[in-house]
């Protein structure tokens, strides 16, 4: 079973499709109009998407931007009657790094801990060619396979 996880942005979206095992088969940081035409015609079994939560702080333009495309990415879907789910951040926090106090930068190493190391061109490792919120739409897959995946089997 493929997913693909997403965190999404109100201009660029980051993606990794991956199976219940945690293997990565493709990962980019795109415009949303591309990974829009992605979710209408790659092969997966669910999407799972990072959802905007409210903590009280007030939001701008940009925060709504995001939610816009998390509604039209989740409607893609949608229309191939492919499952969605919807992972919070602070779900994330508290699966990869059991906190939730914790910044990227350790959802990141956490993951590294887990996973294995970024490596290089002539030695990749597990992460090899992570950048920026790729990093972070793994950990939404991550935490949806940890959280929920193994109750539904």
């Amino acid at each position: 079973m493929k997913i693909i996880a997403i965190d999404p942005g109100n201009i660029n979206s980051a993606y990794v499709i991956m199976d219940c095992e945690y293997r990565i088969y493709d990962k980019g940081l795109l415009p949303n109009e591309e990974l829009l035409k992605i979710l209408k015609t790659e092969k997966y079994d669910e999407l799972i998407i990072e959802m905007i939560a409210s903590y009280g702080m007030a939001v701008g333009k940009t925060v709504f931007d995001t939610c816009v495309w998390i509604g039209r990415f989740i409607e893609s879907c949608v229309c191939r009657k492919i499952p969605y789910y919807q992972i919070y951040r602070m779900e994330e926090k508290m699966c990869i790094c059991h906190s939730q106090k914790a910044k990227d930068c350790n959802i990141r190493q956490a993951l590294i801990d887990r996973f294995g190391e970024i490596g290089t061109k002539k030695n990749p490792g597990w992460f090899y060619g992570f950048k920026k919120d790729i990093w972070a739409a793994y950990a939404v897959g991550v935490t949806y396979i940890d959280t929920y995946f193994n109750i539904k089997k």
